[in-house]
């Protein structure tokens, strides 16, 4: 035991029997030196671009020749021949002048059915009004005249039909049927308001466009999309009024569509107040909360204004719409004008068509809202 201990490694002896481990290890890295050996020979010695991914060669056959239409084109003059619906036969493309007035020139187009291009801004829901470089505003170049009917001295009265541009045959049968000096206001949210619009404008019809502004009651009671909340920060409202205002162009001024709630609260009215009284527009309010500060904030910011006496149509019946017809009418002998909003409603439309031929021969002249607004 002594000796086997005390004997250097390099001079022992196996013993007899005994087993002699391989070096596992070693052969291991042999073998993966060998391969990385060969997959770099491959790389070397062998041309293959694609690096030994699956390809194959499909012939690509031009179908120029099989189009008809392309050969005869790039070889000679053809004939194309419009559907008859979308151009009937027989008609003409009449040219139509630029660089002169009237409604048949593009230059009259804007004044007649659209805003007025040095009374509109551009922005990215489109063009909203503004104050010309002249201090011409949307108020005075929109409003319809009524000077004459106010020089008469006589009692005055608006009517303002809202709720129209939602419904269009409906609202082009109303602008058929009022007299003129009905003023209109259009919802933002209608398909066809450039139809509608400009029909009631070359109607000779004044035009106020209807904001929808946040109600106690909100979301239950909800004026529509984009409607002006309270709590919101001032950014949020303005650049939902911008699109508000985008909707259509050449109105006078706003009116509210409910909020009772927003028009009560200073700090998110005022900014919206503001921006009108920047960009040149009136603001009605339809006298349907004694809460409203709208006749503050406008005074404040110069804004045209006027406040609604009555609602003519809460009763949408003919008997009670002329029992309200014939109190706006006590009113305005009594204070010397009277504004009233009604729906449009066919019902309300045609009472205030019958209405309105019997008023002068009651001493009392019928005018635009914007003739009562200060």
């Amino acid at each position: 035991m002594a000796n086997d201990l005390s004997t250097p490694l390099t001079g022992r002896k196996r013993k007899p029997g005994s087993t002699r481990h391989l070096p596992i290890a070693r052969v291991l890295f042999g073998i993966l030196v060998l391969i990385g050996i060969g997959f770099v020979l491959r790389l070397v010695l062998t041309n293959d671009p694609n690096g030994g991914r699956p390809s194959a060669e499909v012939p690509i056959t031009s179908t120029l020749n099989s189009n008809q239409i392309a050969n005869e084109v790039a070889t000679g003059p053809v004939t194309i021949t419009a559907d008859p619906e979308q151009f009937p036969a027989g008609s003409s493309i009449t040219a139509v002048p630029t660089g002169t007035t009237g409604g048949n020139s593009i230059a009259g187009l804007p004044e007649l059915f659209g805003a007025l291009p040095d009374l509109s801004e551009d922005t990215n829901n489109g063009p909203i009004p503004r104050v010309a470089s002249t201090g011409l505003t949307p108020f005075n170049a929109y409003a319809r005249p009524a000077a004459d009917a106010v020089a008469t001295g006589l009692p005055l009265v608006s009517i303002i039909v809202t709720g129209l541009g939602i419904n269009e045959q409906g609202s082009l049968d109303a602008i058929d049927q009022l007299p003129d000096d009905v003023s209109l206001a259009f919802a933002p949210y209608g398909k066809t308001l450039t139809t509608t619009v400009a029909a009631a404008r070359s109607a000779g019809h004044e035009v106020l466009l209807e904001i929808p502004l946040e109600p106690f009651d909100f979301p239950q009671n909800d004026p529509g999309p984009q409607t002006l909340l309270t709590g919101e920060p001032p950014r949020e409202n303005l650049d939902k009024l911008f699109w508000l205002m985008s909707r259509f162009g050449g109105y006078a001024g706003v009116i509210n569509n409910m909020g009772a709630r927003f028009t009560a609260s200073a700090a998110d009215f005022s900014p919206v107040m503001e921006e009108l009284g920047a960009r040149g527009l009136g603001y009605i309010d339809d006298g349907s909360s004694n809460r409203s500060l709208a006749a503050q904030l406008a005074t404040g910011n110069k804004v045209p204004f006027s406040r609604a006496d009555l609602v003519i149509d809460s009763n949408p019946s003919r008997q009670a719409i002329l029992a309200a017809l014939a109190s706006l009418e006590a009113t305005a002998l009594e204070n010397g004008h009277a504004i009233g909003i009604i729906s449009a409603l066919p019902i309300s439309v045609g009472a205030i068509a019958e209405w309105s031929r019997e008023l002068e021969s009651k001493g009392i002249a019928l005018v635009p809202a914007s003739a009562l607004m200060k």
